[in-house]
């Protein structure tokens, strides 16, 4: 349960703040960019800084606001004033168009219902139909506008006509904005990923996300070539097809674009990777099996070989499937996927008649059952477990995931927000981009040693103190600040020993995509004896998940305490 935080008085953003932030990235960009811009996005860039500040402002808010069509009645804006006058300027030079030719769709996502019936001359019973309905029945009956004025000017198409033609009664203006895509780009450039928008901005001002400051250097840039930038966009456009994608025939089509790029950019190859793999999941959920083992093949993405196997059992290939699986069982990538080679090498090996591998006898865990009364009010099992085990020398806890990877965050953020080429290209990273790459630890093998190095004295416990004071707040891929308050690290340091946390931080970051979770919900402190207890909770029909079942290997094999709690109620009285 998250702790509670003082809440603190937003800072008041001054007017153009937003501008502010969209001219940052027209700067970031041609200082860091240059080399890879074209003449007319220079150009654009020249042209904007000469615009009156009102024509900029208001350019700004149709670039952050959603679409491209936009009325002038709702870009009301005190610090702009009049959005008829701000335009003129953005008219003169093309970047927005006045009275823009739509579709129906489009008019109907600019208009309140109110105002679609007064355009349309809608009855009084379809006056009460749902908007969608109302712009089904449009569409399949291809209706025109009633006055005289529409019916002449109504173009081949009767699906597309002008806004003043759609209505010409409206006393509104309609403009759309030309030119979004270059902003986007330029958004593309400076965040280098197409996930972060110009809210990030606005959470930074007003302090609600603080970021990590970074020495970054001429290398530290999202693309190096004007090619990157060309390949980034092309690949986007191959995922957001894809995840619109309802048939094979259209997947397929996505795939051979996909396969038709030829790549040079290490991660936005392993954005490929990724791709194909998620696509290969849905080819799966289809049952497209000749599909899905051709998408897993092409992946390089951990866990595509795991279901490559999968894929070839489903497929009648036994043998194939086997012989993948005795490959990968030599040198497996991961925990994750040696349990799931355990799990599937009976099975198999009984299919083609194979004598079947030593199963690995699992070792017994220490185990407390609990029956307790149900609780009247609605509250999970972990907190009923918690308040029930809690004392005051022995103290309870709720951290599942949240304190062992803050600890690590703590200890090794030197390491973590290390200014490698590739690793930072902006000032809003919540983490290195290679954060969940195969190599990012390797990168850092130094620096990672370095810090647990720490633990061979109590020099650990000042640097996690130290960075816990000095960052407090900042984003970071492993601390969970609200989680995490002074008491409870505190308790922490003295409860569990250094050679546990070095086996724990060790664990994380040998896999951190799968071993920063799995973590058991509870962890009890025993501070008179300097020890501490970790307690997984499963209320009624639960069981261990399979990250879970591994930690719970890993525990044993260290001789790490940990404990599953089983949970019952107490039948009710009557």
């Amino acid at each position: 349960m998250p702790l509670v935080t003082e809440v603190k008085d937003l800072p008041v953003l001054h007017p153009f703040y937003y501008l502010d932030n969209f001219e940052l990235v027209l700067d970031w960009v041609r200082t860091r960019y240059d080399d890879l811009l074209q003449e007319h996005e220079r150009q654009f860039i020249r042209e904007f800084f000469q615009l009156p500040q009102t024509s900029r402002a208001l350019f700004v808010r149709m670039v952050m606001r959603k679409g491209e069509f936009f009325r002038a009645s709702k870009l009301q804006y005190e610090e702009i004033g009049d959005a008829r006058l701000a335009v003129q300027a953005l008219l003169e030079l093309s970047w927005v168009e006045q009275d823009p030719v739509m579709d129906l769709d489009e008019v109907f996502d600019i208009l309140a219902k109110p105002e679609i019936a007064s355009a349309f001359k809608l009855s009084a019973a379809q006056r009460q139909w749902k908007k969608a309905d109302l712009l089904e029945c449009l569409l399949q009956q291809k209706l025109e506008h009633s006055s005289e004025a529409t019916q002449e000017a109504s173009t081949a198409n009767p699906s597309q006509r002008r806004y003043s033609e759609w209505w010409p009664e409206s006393e509104d203006l309609v403009w759309r904005i030309a030119v979004k895509d270059i902003c986007q780009r330029f958004r593309l450039m400076f965040f280098g990923n197409s996930h972060q928008d110009w809210s990030e901005f606005v959470l930074s001002d007003l302090g609600i996300y603080e970021y990590e400051t970074i020495d970054f250097s001429p290398e530290s840039r999202g693309f190096q070539t004007r090619r990157d930038v060309d390949d980034y966009e092309a690949l986007q456009s191959c995922r957001e097809a894809y995840e619109v994608a309802d048939s094979v025939a259209a997947m397929e089509a996505v795939l051979a674009r996909v396969e038709q790029l030829a790549l040079n950019n290490v991660w936005i190859e392993h954005r490929r990777q990724k791709l194909y793999f998620h696509m290969g999941q849905q080819a799966e959920k289809w049952q497209e099996w000749p599909l899905a083992l051709r998408l897993y093949s092409a992946s390089r993405y951990l866990g595509a070989r795991q279901r490559r196997i999968r894929v070839l059992e489903k497929m009648g290939d036994s043998a194939a499937a086997l012989e993948l699986l005795n490959r990968a069982l030599a040198a497996p990538e991961s925990e994750a996927e040696l349990q799931q080679l355990q799990r599937s090498a009976p099975r198999l090996n009984r299919k083609l008649g194979h004598q079947k591998p030593a199963v690995i006898a699992r070792q017994e865990v220490k185990t407390l059952h609990l029956c307790l009364p149900q609780p009247q009010e609605a509250i999970s099992v972990e907190y009923v477990v918690r308040d029930h085990l809690h004392q005051d020398e022995a103290p309870v806890f709720y951290v599942e995931n949240t304190l062992f990877n803050s600890l690590l965050g703590l200890l090794c953020w030197p390491a973590v927000f290390k200014a490698l080429p590739g690793a930072f290209f902006h000032p809003f990273h919540r983490a290195p981009v290679d954060f969940s790459s195969e190599d990012f630890v390797p990168r850092r093998a130094e620096d990672f040693a370095q810090c647990l190095a720490m633990l061979d004295s109590d020099a650990y416990k000042q640097q996690i103190r130290e960075t816990y004071r000095l960052k407090y707040g900042k984003q970071s891929p492993f601390v969970f600040w609200d989680y995490l308050d002074e008491a409870l690290l505190e308790t922490a340091l003295q409860c569990i020993p250094a050679r546990d946390l070095r086996y724990w931080f060790q664990r994380i970051l040998a896999d951190i995509k799968a071993n920063r979770s799995g973590f058991p919900d509870l962890i009890q402190f025993f501070p008179g004896q300097q020890s501490y207890q970790l307690i997984e909770v499963k209320g009624p029909g639960d069981r261990l998940q399979d990250n879970q079942l591994r930690l719970i290997d890993y525990c044993h094999q260290h001789q790490l305490p940990i404990s599953v709690c089983y949970l019952q109620w107490q039948e009710a009285k009557l």
